[in-house]
């Protein structure tokens, strides 16, 4: 059984009570019983409110659920908004929001940027991803498919100089486009300096300036040879690295080894979708890796080519001004923290009636907690320079439950001595009821709203969940195309816009999901900040560092002013519109290659989470393309097979078939991992059970979640693994 302290009204496990004591409170000005007995008041005044939101969403689904059976297929659009209404789905909106949040940083405010999101638990990971606030251009492209890989330009097994060659033309054409000079090219250039007149380039044996001298940050090293030059555009920054003596600088015409790109201006340390966190134990880890990460001494040992050595957060970067002044330049990535929604309870502390407490209300307590060594200067890296922490806050439907995040902000501000309004609220808009009520959800942040973000995945399992009862959904394919996400997409940017994010907060857009596939991320994804967007995420530093170019080819403060002043470019009718299919336009292949596909993903997210507790993790799709799957894919690949089911699209035997085919096609993927557990032939283990039950009991679950059925059967994994090492 595991030890528990009973403290300020709670039983605590004995791990995260140590945690706090030992690690978190120290330095922090915060007493031992303050901090147990004030987390004691806000489980006690907070946890059966946290309940009652709960289960208004179950009432309002219930509801849902009724109408839609008493009036199949499409509904009435006239009919179906009066009955929204009617029963408090569907709010009016205010007529006028300002948000008023002060103390921002400039990577939320004012700079736009690619974004990452990482698993808190891991704290390679977290590393990598503070580090990625810069990239190397020549490795992002030299490294990935941006550049082709065939031919004369095929990596092979030592260095290409054809595919080099054509990855410092690439970068060449950067600085033409972006830093170009009063005349001539960065082609030509043979020599770059800096004297009293700014950057000197030296082209065909003459000097020549930039058009925009402005563009000019500074230099490292002498001002004649010059180890860098610092320039900069839309708030960007791009070094020229040059070392004639390097490999590839020797190579250049004017000893350019590289060019460092400002890439993951901000990074979303997550502690929910993408980690497998189910005890205190885990929680504990997500919890102290963030603590050194507002310590600013997250390290953790790497190996490579047999050589271990530390990785540690990076200093920030110096350069001289043209002026001779040192100019610093923050050298980490900003970190948000994506805490969990409303919904899940743990057991790392229990209430004084046994009850699990709510996770939420326990990360915003113990997050803060680490989060003081920043706000209180007790760190080697700074993370906010304006005294700011920054929470993502998901899967919140509707106003209230926004409310109720800024209220248990407010009462961890109190319990820990926080300035008023320090903790700032990022809104995921990934759940249906928070879009048709965005503008009402910002007007109850707006004090302290930093970030709203579309969630284009959760929102589509939610889409599915809310309307399960009223037909056959389309192919999961072909739900891009439904009209719904356009207007979901723009009215998002617009809504933020029109109530005063530019200049205060971040507006985001989702995750490109092929790490491997960034040629196509490149075409595709220059789309997110022309639609207003100032981040976008991506799914690794070399994926930052491309989605970066895309900050400088767009003028992303524009492009929001544009928008802002053009209007609304959609209503919210037309996110009521439910994407319902015919099922006799599909024929029995077209079913059978629907679930295999959605069960194959299922399969192979589900194995990893229940069997190795992976969160987050590249998994083979069915044509073995390596996509990032995580909590949110897991549900929508649940709830449309459910939804199959529950409308005879396919039937029970069906399902399982495929169930057990397509684990036999997961475990060969796997088979070149020796800790892999296969699910065939026994089909009997925790992870395809887990696989079985989110389809089969899909309809059952709070808003087509997964979490409960994962949590479940990865805490019970855990337990035989315990008895199996014992």
């Amino acid at each position: 059984m595991d030890q528990r302290v009973e403290v300020g009204g709670l039983r605590v496990a004995e791990e995260l009570h140590r945690f706090v004591e030992d690690e978190a409170l120290p330095g922090s000005g915060v007493e031992p019983a303050a901090f147990w007995d004030g987390l004691g008041a806000i489980v006690r005044d907070l946890a059966p409110r946290n309940r009652e939101l709960l289960a208004r969403r179950d009432e309002l689904q219930a509801s849902l659920d009724g109408w839609h059976r008493e009036h199949p297929g499409t509904p009435d659009p006239d009919a179906y908004a009066g009955f929204l209404r009617e029963i408090g789905y569907l709010l009016d909106e205010p007529a006028d929001v300002a948000v008023t949040t002060s103390d921002v940083d400039d990577e939320v405010a004012r700079l736009a940027g690619p974004q990452l999101v990482v698993p808190l638990l891991n704290a390679r990971f977290a590393t990598n991803a503070v580090n990625a606030r810069w990239g190397s251009l020549y490795d992002a492209l030299y490294g990935s498919d941006v550049v082709p890989q065939e031919g004369d330009l095929a990596p092979g097994q030592g260095y290409n100089r054809a595919r080099g060659d054509e990855v410092i033309a690439r970068g060449r054409a950067l600085l033409d486009a972006h830093f170009a000079l009063a005349t001539g090219s960065h082609v030509d250039a043979t020599a770059y300096a800096v004297d009293d007149d700014g950057l000197a380039v030296t082209v065909d044996g003459a000097v020549v300036r930039l058009a925009d001298p402005a563009q000019l940050v500074g230099h490292r090293g002498s001002r004649d040879a010059p180890e860098g030059v610092v320039l900069k555009h839309h708030g960007l920054h791009v070094e020229i690295q040059v070392d004639a003596e390097h490999a590839i600088g020797s190579t250049d015409r004017a000893g350019v080894k590289d060019l460092l790109v400002e890439s993951a201006v901000s990074t979303i340390m997550d502690l929910e979708d993408s980690v497998a966190a189910v005890d205190a134990a885990d929680k504990v880890l997500g919890y102290r890796n963030w603590l050194h990460l507002m310590s600013g001494t997250l390290a953790e040992e790497v190996t490579k080519g047999g050589t271990t050595f530390t990785r540690s957060m990076n200093a920030d970067r110096t350069c001289t001004s043209p002026s001779g002044e040192e100019v610093t330049l923050r050298g980490r990535s900003l970190l948000f923290i994506r805490q969990v929604g409303h919904l899940m309870t743990t057991d790392a502390v229990l209430d004084a009636d046994g009850q699990e407490v709510p996770e939420g209300i326990l990360d915003a307590v113990v997050t803060a907690l680490g989060s003081l060594a920043d706000l209180q200067g007790r760190t080697e890296r700074a993370n906010s320079l304006t005294g700011s922490m920054y929470v993502v806050k998901p899967k919140m439907h509707g106003p209230d439950e926004v409310a109720f995040a800024v209220e248990l902000f407010g009462r961890v501000e109190q319990l820990l001595g926080m300035t008023p309004l320090s903790i700032k609220v990022g809104i995921m808009d990934e759940e249906r009821r928070t879009t048709l009520n965005l503008k009402a959800c910002i007007e109850q942040a707006r004090e302290r709203l930093a970030f709203i973000n579309t969630g284009f995945l959760d929102r589509t399992g939610d889409e599915i969940h809310t309307s399960m009862q009223a037909g056959p959904v389309v192919r999961k394919g072909a739900m891009k195309s439904e009209g719904w996400i356009a207007a979901y997409e723009d009215l998002n940017v617009d809504i933020g816009l029109e109530s005063g994010l530019l200049g205060r907060a971040q507006i985001g857009k989702g995750m490109w999901a092929a790490p491997d596939s960034l040629a196509a991320m490149y075409e595709a994804k220059i789309g997110h900040p022309k639609a207003g967007a100032s981040c976008a995420w991506v799914p690794s530093p070399t994926a930052a560092t491309v989605h970066a170019l895309h900050y400088h080819q767009v003028d992303v403060r524009a492009r929001q002013e544009e928008l802002r002043d053009g209007g609304r470019r959609a209503d919210r009718s037309q996110l009521l519109h439910v994407p319902l299919g015919d099922p006799t336009t599909w024929s029995d292949e077209d079913r059978q290659q629907e679930i295999d596909n959605n069960l194959q993903s299922l399969l192979g997210y589900v194995v990893r989470w229940v069997d190795a507790g992976v969160g987050c993790s590249k998994v083979p799709d069915i044509t073995g393309e390596a996509l990032m799957e995580d909590r949110a894919t897991c549900r929508i690949s649940a709830q449309h097979v459910a939804n199959w089911l529950l409308h005879g699209v396919v039937d029970a035997d069906q399902v399982e078939q495929t169930l057990r085919r397509m684990a036999e096609v997961v475990d060969g993927q796997n088979s070149a991992d020796p800790t892999y557990l296969p699910m065939a032939p026994a089909f009997d283990g925790d992870a395809f059970a887990a696989a079985r039950e989110l389809v089969l009991g899909g309809l059952d679950q709070p808003a087509g979640y997964t979490e409960p059925i994962l949590h479940r059967r990865r805490a019970e994994q855990k337990t035989h693994q315990k008895e199996n090492a014992s």
